[in-house]
């Protein structure tokens, strides 16, 4: 298969690297200045499991000059749209896009422009960041990539993708992908909204007199709402949700939060809104859910004001 990865930024550079080192024939779609770096110096990962550097292929949108068979597709909420447009030429009748983002939202914005037939289900669980140089450190041993069909029509070449993947990546076909796209989205919503209201970590929220309550309200919010829309969450998935979000000695954050503090871009909507949204369709009330997406939207709010003002 000729496969396509949008970005050689963190986590499209990181699994498209490693399917590369394993021989599989991929090419990273990429901005000039990206493409400039990896013809230059080659793509750079380092992990803790061994770190190497490798020629790759890069090209620009305009160098797009037929279909591949599959495009991968690992960017964040808040480009979707821009990326759409930069894989159409990408897109052929036979080609399957694997879409890496967080939530489903963008689920509905890929099947709008491709067609419902061709948009698989996807996510990954990985840490990874992207230096100035160019660099993918991975941060911490997992590196997880899901997939699996959305549509009966669509397990062959599911299939045939996930084999690909497998030579390279700790890759796992899922038969019921929707189930397993939800089950990191109820934690990561919890995730996410929790450390972002209170910036500050998980410990350090359970640490407070009200904090352990807090949590435990805000994660069942969740699983009611993934529960409601009939995906609830295994007793596995769960366990692993209430014990890591009650840990007082925890000291993780969300990623948005992270984003927070450099005063970047987040996926509030893709995440959270969304989640609130499916919620009460269902008719699941989502008291903190929302409060703690009042405050994502009114710090998108000052961000944009600002960056207005620096245009200005």
């Amino acid at each position: 298969m000729r496969l396509l990865f949008l970005g050689a930024g963190a986590t499209g550079g990181y699994f498209g690297g490693r399917v590369v080192n394993a021989g599989a024939d991929v090419t990273f779609l990429v901005r000039p200045k990206r493409r400039e770096q990896l013809a230059r110096h080659g793509l750079k990962i380092e992990a803790p499991e061994g770190s190497f550097t490798m020629p790759v292929k890069a090209i620009t949108r305009e160098e797009i000059s037929s279909p591949f068979d599959a495009v991968i597709v690992s960017a964040k909420a808040y480009d979707l749209a821009s990326a759409i447009e930069s894989i159409r030429p990408a897109v052929g009748d036979a080609t399957v896009i694997l879409p890496l983002l967080n939530g489903m939202k963008h689920l509905d914005a890929l099947d709008a422009a491709f067609g419902a037939t061709r948009v698989l289900g996807g996510l990954c669980h990985i840490s990874v960041t992207l230096a100035d140089d160019g660099t993918i450190r991975k941060l911490g041993d997992v590196a997880t990539l899901t997939l699996g069909a959305r549509l009966p029509e669509q397990q062959a070449p599911a299939e045939k993708l996930h084999q690909v993947l497998a030579r390279g990546t700790d890759a796992i076909y899922a038969e019921n992908i929707l189930a397993a796209i939800w089950e990191k989205w109820f934690f990561i919503a919890a995730l996410a909204s929790s450390t972002c209201l209170m910036r500050a970590s998980v410990g350090e929220i359970v640490r407070t007199d009200g904090g352990p309550g807090f949590m435990a309200e805000l994660l069942n919010e969740c699983i009611a709402i993934a529960t409601a829309n009939g995906y609830p969450p295994q007793p596995r998935a769960l366990e692993f949700a209430q014990t890591f979000m009650t840990d007082p000695a925890s000291s993780i954050t969300a990623s948005m939060l992270r984003d927070v503090r450099k005063g970047g871009q987040i996926e509030a909507d893709q995440i959270v809104g969304d989640i609130i949204r499916r919620g009460s369709e269902k008719g699941v009330q989502a008291t903190l859910l929302r409060t703690a997406y009042v405050h994502l939207q009114a710090y998108q709010n000052v961000l944009r004001a600002s960056q207005t003002s620096d245009r200005t």
